[in-house]
């Protein structure tokens, strides 16, 4: 299976190859590359489709140290190196897209376009964070038990067949693996007043049953990026691009099109 060295870790890639333009996607927090199949499964008879599993998630071989959104970045441009990308189109789903306007604020000269599925910029308000942060605190105290795990899975998928698969992925993995990933989410900065220093041409997709992010956020997140024309609403909940696939496909498959013309 294909792994890369990179800051101290082993990062899990899947690399559709050929030599279409290249489109790098991360995934949220709780999934992993695995969610991107549609995507995939979409884009790569045109383009060269990058999937990874961040830290603490999915196959990647995680030291469980600190870390933040920064440098999930600077993963994510490490694995560009590794695979000898000078650029590429990069994005994300969730903290997918929280790790992607970082890579943009870092390397801007790298990042020909940005992805954002149901994501956004800012901090979660004190409702929010709480209520996560009890989430996080029973998972760690318990595990993922029926209750949560069911709860957390409507929240984030909402989908009878796809929801028993990601629960299975969940009660595989040791409780103690949320501790650093949870951190990270909990204690990420705010870089909406930076939003202004990302120039490249935007895609903002988000669903419209999604509760996790709510839509006013992509909203001003959108509208903070010079190059989005504003947000394609899907329907859908958090993983509107696991769950309802086809509108999603079409938009990015639109915008990229876009890029070339």
């Amino acid at each position: 299976m294909p792994h890369a060295a990179i800051n101290g870790q082993s990062i899990y890639f899947e690399d559709t190859g050929g030599d279409g333009p290249v489109v790098v996607l991360g995934h949220g927090f709780l999934m992993d590359h695995e969610m991107f199949a549609p995507q995939v499964a979409a884009l790569r008879d045109q383009y060269r489709v990058v999937t990874w599993d961040e830290r603490g998630f999915g196959l990647t071989e995680f030291d469980g140290q600190p870390f933040t959104y920064w440098d999930s970045a600077s993963d994510c441009l490490g694995l560009m190196d590794h695979l000898g990308l000078d650029t590429a189109v990069v994005g994300g789903m969730s903290q997918g897209g929280f790790l992607s306007l970082r890579v943009a604020l870092t390397a801007p000269e790298r990042v020909s376009a940005l992805i954002l599925l149901d994501s956004g910029a800012a901090l979660d308000t004190p409702e929010q964070l709480a209520g996560n942060q009890g989430m996080v605190d029973m998972w760690l105290a318990v595990g993922p038990v029926d209750d949560l795990a069911n709860t957390v899975a409507t929240v984030i998928i909402d989908d009878a067949d796809e929801n028993p698969k990601w629960i299975a992925k969940w009660k595989a993995t040791p409780k103690e693996a949320l501790t650093e990933p949870a951190r990270c989410l909990l204690t990420r900065d705010d870089v909406s007043p930076r939003l202004g220093e990302i120039t490249c041409p935007v895609l903002v997709v988000h669903g419209t049953d999604d509760t996790a992010i709510p839509m006013e956020v992509a909203e001003a997140m959108a509208a903070a990026l010079v190059g989005c024309g504003g947000v394609v609403k899907v329907s859908g909940a958090h993983a509107a691009n696991l769950t309802n696939p086809e509108p999603v496909n079409a938009a990015i498959l639109d915008f990229l099109a876009g890029l070339s013309a």
